[in-house]
């Protein structure tokens, strides 16, 4: 079916919502926009799906939602009653019409009698994750769009260990809804599940079992104890769900100088006060930045939309604020988590740090130097998550602290995606940890630096929106694997890993097989050690390029960057 025809279905349709019916009123005739909010379906992947709101297929809408719920809840019945009876855990944020995609699924799930566990209120995604494990449901649902803007929506679903569904779900729940059209739905009414028993809110009750695992977080009480009243911490949740947990987890902890900001701490759907609200973009900052001068604040904590990506800001020499990188923070974490725990005997000699093949390698080399190991996933963390599932079930590997360089961290396994919440916490810690010796995080960083060499990243989104920018995404991976190139920049390419098709290629010609899922991703490795890695975002119309490198001094570090980002751009162009 073209999707003219299914542009007519929804227009013509006799019980479409009045909202929808709105925002498909607002593109009037406006060919190119009814095309792409209808030429395909809304790609779900294995993060689940994310997208504008609006009207049509490939949108976010409540028909949207039923049809991926409808295929939720289709594939818990394949595997049977006890799935079903388990049921499902909800949350969501606070962006427009999370509440309602949230109560919409529920209705779905409860047509087939499937019990849902949703949140009286907005939520973390961490928390979510935390809920599936707690309550012992089968599945999770997340309706969030992390840190997209305002104009975006999302739908997470997660597996029964807490985190996100495996690629094989995935693929099976898009299966049972392939000829689903999502116009036919049913769903239960809301009042009817309430009194039937089916749904069920969930607040505190939840809240304060993960708030007890938060606080186990928390590495050298002693610091905290002895540093509560003079390091000074700047948090803002950035109109996000993040204030009421990590309000109380600073609060138990013992930090008596955490500084909130009125203007960000409510959620709000537009974001009011933000540019956009990323915590890996300087202009997040810009009130806690203020506020952090106000108050001579040591730190700045900002966590995304969901809580589930944690940013910061440190004190300079000069008292400006400087924000880290991802990569960056990754490696101040590594070095403290790894340092305080010798320090405390309880440094396990199967340990390991688990982290995506696009992040940094300092927290690799950090974790050799105190002899622990580093394992390396695709980008995504339900990657890590697996990897944490199979270390419990083999005993090969303790997990010490997982991260990817979007500002994804996990340092307890008691949730099993990024979770904000406990990074905040053990990045206060880190903070105490330095302010105790007279230095600044930033000063630890340069001590790593000293200690391990320069190592400098950098990534490149570019945003190719429609049908035309998906063609170019794929017409770019293709160049790149049709003809590889044996210089980069004028330095030889010493490895390419082509995750696509499971192989490494080294310079000599010869093959070795990649033991790792497959995923549209190619990696680089250079003479220099530098090494750029290229791939398709798995939630938003971009494709990224990522470069790491090494050098002596910042100055050789920024220099390499600059001439690698210049042979990226050609062909992003």
């Amino acid at each position: 079916m073209g999707w003219k025809e299914i542009y007519t279905n929804w227009k013509q349709s006799p019980t479409l919502d009045a909202d929808v019916k709105a925002d498909l009123e607002a593109l009037g005739d406006d060919e190119a926009a009814l095309e792409d909010a209808f030429y395909q379906a809304i790609d779900f992947g294995t993060a689940g799906m994310r997208g504008l709101m609006g009207a049509g297929i490939n949108r976010m809408n409540i028909y949207t939602v039923r049809l991926a719920t409808e295929g939720l809840a289709r594939l818990m019945e394949a595997y049977g009653q006890e799935a079903m009876d388990r049921g499902v855990a909800i949350a969501y944020d606070g962006r427009h019409h999370s509440l309602e995609f949230a109560l919409e699924s529920a209705k779905v799930l409860g047509k087939h009698g499937i019990p849902t566990y949703v949140f009286e209120g907005v939520r973390p995604t961490p928390e979510l994750s935390f809920a599936v494990r707690e309550l012992k449901t089968y599945t999770g649902i997340m309706i969030t769009a992390s840190h997209n803007t305002k104009e975006y929506n999302g739908y997470k679903v997660y597996g029964e260990d807490g985190g996100q569904m495996t690629p094989e779900d995935a693929s099976a729940l898009t299966n049972h809804i392939k000829d689903v059209d999502p116009l036919t739905i049913e769903v239960e009414d809301l009042s009817q599940l309430k009194a039937s028993g089916l749904y069920h809110a969930i607040g505190k009750d939840v809240d304060d079992k993960y708030l007890a695992q938060v606080k186990e977080v928390t590495i050298d009480e002693d610091i905290i104890k002895e540093m509560k009243d003079d390091v000074t911490i700047v948090y803002t949740p950035l109109q996000g769900t993040g204030q009421l947990l990590a309000e109380q987890a600073f609060d138990q902890a013992g930090f008596n100088q955490v500084v909130y900001i009125d203007e960000q701490r409510e959620p709000n759907a537009d974001f009011s006060t933000l540019k956009s609200p990323n915590p890996e973009e300087a202009s997040a900052f810009e009130y806690a930045m203020k506020y952090g001068k106000e108050h001579d604040a040591d730190v700045l904590i900002a966590t995304d939309p969901d809580a589930d990506r944690m940013g910061a800001g440190v004190k300079m020499p000069d008292g400006e604020y400087r924000i880290l990188t991802g990569n960056q923070i990754g490696a101040l974490l590594t070095q403290y988590i790894l340092t305080a725990r010798k320090g405390t005997n309880d440094l396990p000699e199967n340990g390991v740090i688990v982290k995506s093949i696009v992040s940094s390698e300092l927290p690799a080399v950090i974790a050799k130097h105190f002899n622990m190991g580093t394992v390396n996933t695709l980008t995504g963390f339900k990657f890590i998550a697996e990897q944490i599932k199979q270390y419990e079930q083999t005993g090969a590997h303790t997990f010490l602290f997982g991260f990817e360089e979007s500002y994804g961290f996990l340092i307890k396994p008691f949730v099993r995606d990024k979770d904000a919440i406990q990074t905040a916490m053990l990045f206060a810690e880190l903070a105490a940890y330095y302010k105790k010796q007279g230095k600044t995080p930033y000063d630890g960083l340069q001590e790593i630096f000293s200690a391990y060499g320069h190592y400098a990243e950098k990534t490149i989104s570019v945003k190719l929106s429609g049908q035309e920018g998906a063609a170019k995404i794929t017409e770019i991976m293709n160049n790149l694997r049709d003809n590889q190139p044996e210089t980069i920049a004028d330095v030889p390419v010493e490895a390419v890993e082509d995750y696509q098709a499971g192989v490494r290629h080294v310079k000599n010609g010869e093959t070795e097989t990649l033991n790792i899922e497959k995923a549209n991703v190619l990696k680089y490795y250079l003479a220099d050690q530098t090494w750029i890695a290229v791939r398709p975002s798995g939630t938003e119309p971009k494709i990224k390029f990522y470069i790491g490198t090494v050098a002596e001094d910042k100055a050789g570090a920024q220099a390499q960057l600059a001439k690698y980002e210049a042979f990226v751009m050609k062909f992003a162009n």
